[in-house]
């Protein structure tokens, strides 16, 4: 109910999941976080219109114009796969709301070239932990040059980026949001949240 009921109110198309597997064991298929876990989220962690947030593995788009959408915070999709890449600029021609804060990079995770306003990073297990490790990196380095303060946003987190955050970064765990009760009683089914800067 909540998936048509955001769809038509945002005028996007983000519900399929892509078929079939990307063909590498690095990157993982495309598959959107449920609208009701990003109401649970957002009823619990605050997004200001001030704030930037990147989304690795972005497919069609749904969390940048939901998020735009409930805090006006400006997003960047990062999608490596071009049908899906094309479908959140369809999307994006149709979101109800006209805007230029929010954007698609065409690309590899550890290509996007970091913004120093980019401050809120979502990861949905977009792909390995090799890469995630990348991509932090690339924004600590980032952070060397321009420094703020950081956080990263993780749903249904793999228990190997988990540990790379806690043993290997300075990043540090800030909240958790918890959904068992709301999908399928799975331990996975949460939010972690983690800061630095």
């Amino acid at each position: 109910m909540k998936e048509y009921f955001y769809e038509k109110l945002l005028n996007i198309k983000t519900s399929e999941e892509q078929q079939g597997f990307y063909p590498s064991f690095h990157y993982h298929r495309y598959e959107p976080t449920p609208y009701c876990a990003l109401e649970e989220l957002m009823a619990k962690y605050e997004l200001r219109d001030s704030d930037r947030i990147v989304d690795f593995g972005s497919g069609k788009g749904r969390l940048n114009f939901f998020f735009h959408y409930v805090s006006g915070a400006a997003a960047i999709g990062v999608e490596m796969n071009e049908m899906l890449y094309q479908k959140a600029l369809d999307n994006l021609k149709r979101y109800c709301k006209k805007t230029k804060k929010i954007e698609f990079f065409y690309g590899k995770a550890e290509e996007y070239p970091f913004d120093p306003r980019d401050n809120r990073f979502y990861f949905f297990n977009p792909f390995s932990v090799e890469i995630f490790r990348t991509v932090v990196n690339n924004l600590l380095l980032s952070f060397e040059k321009s420094p703020r303060e950081m956080e990263l946003i993780l749903y249904y987190p793999a228990d190997e980026y988990v540990y790379f955050l806690e043993k290997y970064s300075p990043f540090e765990l800030k909240l958790e949001v918890g959904l068992q009760n709301l999908l399928k009683h799975d331990p996975y089914e949460r939010f972690l949240i983690y800061r630095f800067g």
